[in-house]
């Protein structure tokens, strides 16, 4: 019963504050939480798009537009079957009948990444001076840098890879020149 009184005093005060000010009634808000401490103020608007020009593509080379199929062929010493596109490559394979034979050509960063790995690995490697920016010829493989662009010519046989290092470095001369 001691709430009682204390409640009647804090109700004639209420009363008394709802009376000083203004005359106009307290009008209630649609928005329950207008005003509330505990809501987030009114986000402001995005920002308008920046207008910018996307970047140009890059270049992109056909790798089965590297070397013919004669050329594919000559280096292969054996006839192929048509080339076969992937992505940034392209690959000859000799017929089922034999000999095993097989040619292949990486462009950009699949040659460069076979290159990285084969260094890793300790590969050994020979400079091929006078081959567009930089050459390097490997036991089966020949890596072409020409303007920023990697090629990777791969020769798969089942010879001696010394035989076909004359052919390898003229593969290279020739996707050097088409790039």
């Amino acid at each position: 019963m001691r709430n009682r009184p204390m409640a009647a005093a804090v109700s004639l005060v209420l009363v008394l504050l709802a009376g000083c000010g203004d005359d106009e009634p307290i009008a209630a808000s649609d928005d329950a939480t207008a005003g509330s401490i505990f809501t987030d103020p009114p986000a402001a608007p995005p920002p308008a798009p920046v207008e910018t020009t996307p970047p140009p593509a890059p270049e992109t080379v056909d790798a089965c537009a590297l070397l013919t199929q004669a050329e594919a062929e000559t280096l292969a010493a054996t006839p192929l079957d048509p080339p076969v596109a992937g992505l940034a490559s392209c690959t000859w394979t000799g017929p089922v009948t034999g000999p095993t034979a097989q040619v292949e050509v990486y462009v950009g960063d699949g040659a460069l990444k076979i290159l990285d790995i084969d260094r890793q690995l300790g590969h050994v490697f020979t400079e091929l001076p006078g081959i567009g920016d930089e050459a390097h010829l490997e036991d089966g493989m020949v890596f072409v840098l020409v303007d920023g662009t990697w090629i990777g010519v791969r020769l798969v046989r089942l010879d001696d890879p010394a035989l076909f290092a004359g052919p390898l470095e003229e593969t290279a001369r020739i996707v050097a020149d088409r790039i």
